[in-house]
């Protein structure tokens, strides 16, 4: 028992030493890094829980008869010590987000109002697909002739997987909570996909909400978008090019200007002008899967889909967020983003980057997520009062009220408040 209980702690340090420096560079360590350390950081608590317990069991059936127990001991208690550090910098979350946005004077609220969500809602069809998103909305109808923000969130997965159903839950549930109505939407994948493609078809997801405002009781002159990894680039994308008509094709009068853009863990630069990309990033996912197109030779293609390249003074607010432990998407490349936004916008530029958060950590309801949730909430609060020149810590719209129901799935149907869950 004593070698299984350090074969036990050896595995543990490994674990948990991964999380404070993952493996950004080898080819054949860079994806089970990534998702060792992504497991050990947002679910810490779990990590601790499981490694007490199984010690416990160990030490039960006599593991510390033997010096190697002892050693397992130590090291086990050491990795204990380093996971809680993890959970420390998770809830500093709230306080790097406060420092953030200590200038819009907007206070924390929690909610746990009702929500609904509405599933599978047709908004385009195009080169013989079906796209369908999610509409999640307060439960209780707004006040008469009262209209309410939406927001449009494009999930991740490198262009290539990834679905409604997996990103953004948490942030849409908490914007329904207070009075929002958001839509979570598919797109076409690569490699069927070849970019522009998946932009466009957030587009038409966005045209369709402005065509749809009467249905859902949205304002159809207010629509933020968010999203996280390839769905950032994405949401910095549809910021940076409103009104492009390359990006419209068939419907180039539609409006596709967005009031604030929260990109999550983007990608901002297909160039890699900062070599900060491992160079599988292009050589396996962006030339052969997503833009069908080799650098060398067209490297304008490149330039064009990537946000660091599309900057404009006329753009709506950015609220980045990124974790500095990011080994998918280099913080430094949020970083310069940022940097060069702020140069050129006329509007405000948020950046909250996160200690110890890896990439896609707000796919877990986790200490960090939930902190990160709220900051977002406040500063989309503060964007839609300020659109609509009320006085901060207003109500967005009507209050909802405590409720913990459940709902069943619609398909293709318009949004029933009747159907709630929580």
């Amino acid at each position: 028992m004593g070698w299984l209980l350090l074969a036990l702690g050896v595995v543990s340090s490994f674990f948990v030493a991964n999380a404070f420096v993952p493996v950004r560079r080898n080819v054949w360590l860079f994806v089970p890094s990534f998702v060792g350390s992504w497991l050990a950081i947002e679910l810490a608590w779990l990590n601790i829980v499981v490694g007490v317990a199984l010690t416990g069991l160990l030490v039960w059936w006599g593991a510390l008869d033997h010096w190697s127990g002892w050693v397992g001991l130590v090291l086990c208690v050491a990795s204990w010590i380093a996971l809680l550090v993890t959970i420390v910098w998770s809830r500093g979350a709230a306080r790097s987000a406060a420092a953030v946005l200590a200038d819009m004077g907007e206070p924390d609220v929690v909610s746990r109002g009702r929500w609904t969500r509405t599933r599978n809602v047709t908004f385009a069809r195009v080169a013989g697909r079906t796209l369908k998103l999610d509409v999640y909305a307060p439960a209780l109808p707004a006040e008469p002739g009262a209209l309410r923000p939406a927001v449009l969130q494009v999930h991740g997965g490198a262009w290539v997987i990834g679905d409604k159903r997996e990103q953004g839950i948490p942030l849409l549930k908490e914007l329904a909570r207070h009075g929002w109505v958001g839509f979570n939407a598919n797109y076409r994948l690569s490699p069927a996909a070849t970019w522009p493609d998946h932009l466009v078809d957030i587009k038409r997801a966005l045209a369709f909400i402005r065509e749809n405002a009467a249905t859902y009781g949205v304002d159809p002159g207010f629509v933020v978008v968010t999203g996280g990894s390839a769905g950032g680039h994405l949401a910095a994308m549809m910021a940076l090019t409103h009104g492009d008509p390359r990006y419209q094709p068939g419907f180039e009068a539609a409006d596709t200007s967005v009031q604030a853009c929260v990109p999550f863990y983007g990608v901002y630069d297909f160039t890699n002008r900062a070599g900060t990309m491992p160079t599988q990033f292009r050589d396996w996912i962006l030339q052969p899967l997503v833009m069908k197109a080799f650098f060398d030779d067209e490297p304008e293609k490149f330039a064009a889909a990537s946000p660091m390249d599309n900057l404009r003074p006329d753009l709506p607010p950015f609220f980045v967020v990124h974790g500095d432990h990011d080994t998918l998407a280099p913080v430094e490349d949020a970083r310069a983003f940022v940097e060069a936004l702020r140069g050129v916008s006329t509007s405000s530029v948020h950046y909250l980057e996160l200690r110890g958060a890896q990439h896609a950590f707000d796919v877990f309801t986790s200490v960090r997520t939930t902190r990160v949730v709220r900051a977002v909430d406040r500063f989309l609060g503060v964007v839609w009062r300020d659109h609509r020149g009320l006085p901060h810590g207003a109500e967005v719209t009507d209050p909802v009220v405590d409720a913990d129901p459940t709902v069943p799935d619609a398909s293709d149907q318009p949004l029933d408040p009747e159907r709630l869950e929580a």
